[in-house]
């Protein structure tokens, strides 16, 4: 379409996901326009990004050390495993505030065909981290499609014997949703996992 930095830019933007052909092009114009300084600061921040930061030792979250914060946190009950797929999923699990124990970044799911198996994700790991006894409990809180439920299911077949209590996240109907719009599958999990109102 254009010639030269312009059509690169669109390219390398077009290859990030979720941003198609229209957005990068939209991004790309939107970057020319802009002021030198913010363009810098971007490619600064970029530059930076990749040269510091890095993956806790311990959980798999992002870090700018070889712990994280929430590992490095004393006040986190050790006891207490939270296991997600991607870094993301700790900060939306963090902006609960219901949440005060350790999590296990797994960075990924069970995706035969996409042929992401066991040994692509760091189930090793927490397999590690649970042998020492402090951990009683495993809440694993996997996607809910079929790629996160198998996940689940993998671990809670693989930590149940070791004698640690294992949950999943509950799902069902979102707040303020209607039920006429409610997949089967969503519909199903709000029924059993129903709770008696006291």
């Amino acid at each position: 379409m254009y010639e030269g930095a312009i059509q690169d830019l669109i390219d390398e933007l077009g290859r990030l996901p979720g941003v198609g052909p229209k957005s990068a092009q939209r991004i790309a114009f939107h970057l020319l326009s802009a002021e030198p300084g913010d363009v810098e600061r971007l490619a600064k921040t970029l530059i930076r990004v990749k040269d510091e930061v890095r993956f806790c030792r311990i959980c798999g979250n992002v870090a700018e050390a070889d712990e994280c914060r929430i590992c490095r946190d004393a006040r986190r009950d050790p006891s207490v495993i939270c296991v997600v797929e991607e870094p993301k999923d700790v900060v939306a699990v963090e902006r609960t505030r219901e949440f005060r124990g350790r999590y296990h970044v797994l960075g990924g799911a069970i995706s035969p065909i996409d042929g992401v198996g066991p040994d692509d994700l760091r189930v090793r790991e927490l397999l590690a981290r649970l042998a020492d006894g402090t951990v009683t409990e495993l809440i694993l809180a996997t996607d809910p499609n079929l790629e996160g439920e198998a996940t689940a299911t993998y671990l809670a077949r693989l930590v149940t014997p070791m004698g640690i209590a294992v949950s999943r996240l509950a799902s069902g109907l979102p707040v303020g949703g209607d039920l006429e719009y409610a997949d089967e599958v969503t519909l199903g999990r709000a029924f059993s996992g129903r709770r008696r109102m006291e």
